[in-house]
């Protein structure tokens, strides 16, 4: 058998691209993409698959939709994938501009033990069975951006892209044992220019905590809180987290959920409290400087 390692080798030395990229380690951090992480992507509800379903979020200078296919729209759990996909095209990116390492392309090949090692999920047959249902809702879930741009002369534009969380992807299934084994997933445009563009890759790190988080909320208020706070603290009415959690609970159920997850306060790296606003309740983020720095180094 050739395996994937084996593989880049021998294009390598026939002198071709590598079609993939891998170099799966235990210690490597995990990112996400910066742009995105103020709205939630995909939903938050593991029971309601929201198959054909739009979200909306209304933005300062434009909008963003999330538009689901048949097979459903991803739910958090399933982006963990995408955290994936992010967190290694940051590390070859890393390792290519010290010198290191070929420009990755925009195929990662793992295989499925990897995705699930990475995930923090057990190596089940199960789990083999669900990696192939969350590729395919991935990939149905489409992000639809629309902005105003500033041009010349005063001029505005308006600039719209659409793309699916992941791009295409293909399996190879061990039939004898009915499992499947090796995944090929093309990265998207809206992931792979914002880690190789510029100098400096437009990710965050997160820690490796977020995976033990139990509720899709938790989960949605973690990323807000790394990408809105940082190492300070930020505030943002209970209101507006409510809207841009795409949560299908009405606000009242949404906001004693929320309480839940602030009266627990066990999210890491933030300390989650409750104040009074002029609009209402709101939710305040601060980073616990007790945190390990590491996982808040930038790319």
């Amino acid at each position: 058998m050739m395996y994937l390692s084996d593989y880049i080798n021998y294009s390598e030395d026939k002198g071709q691209k590598p079609e993939c990229f891998i170099s799966f380690q235990n210690d490597i951090g995990i990112r996400d993409s910066r742009n995105l992480m103020d709205v939630a992507l995909f939903r938050v509800s593991k029971r309601s698959k929201r198959a054909g379903e739009l979200m909306r979020y209304t933005l300062a200078n434009g909008y963003v939709e999330i538009k689901s296919g048949p097979d459903g729209m991803a739910s958090v759990w399933d982006y963990d994938i995408v955290l994936m996909l992010v967190s290694y095209l940051t590390e070859a990116m890393n390792q290519y501009r010290e010198g290191k390492g070929n420009m990755p392309g925009r195929v990662l090949c793992p295989y499925v033990r990897d995705i699930l090692k990475f995930c923090r999920k057990s190596d089940g047959s199960r789990q083999f069975a669900e990696v192939e249902l969350a590729l395919d809702r991935l990939q149905g879930t489409i992000i639809k951006s629309v902005r105003e741009i500033s041009g010349s002369g005063g001029r505005i534009f308006r600039n719209v892209e659409s793309e699916g969380l992941i791009g295409s992807y293909s399996i190879l299934s061990r039939t004898n044992i009915g499992r499947v084994s090796q995944v090929k997933i093309e990265i998207p445009n809206w992931i792979y220019n914002g880690v190789t563009s510029g100098k400096n890759p437009q990710v965050l790190t997160v820690n490796p905590g977020y995976f033990r988080i139990s509720t899709g909320i938790g989960r949605f208020v973690y990323r807000l809180a790394r990408q809105a706070s940082g190492k300070t603290e930020a505030r943002w009415s209970f209101r507006t987290v409510y809207a841009r959690s795409g949560s299908e609970s009405d606000l009242n159920e949404f906001s004693r959920l929320l309480r839940k997850i602030i009266s627990d306060n066990d999210l890491p790296d933030y300390d989650l409290r409750e104040e009074t606003g002029q609009r209402g309740p709101q939710l305040v983020m601060t980073y616990r400087k007790d945190s390990l720095n590491i996982f808040y180094e930038e790319a």
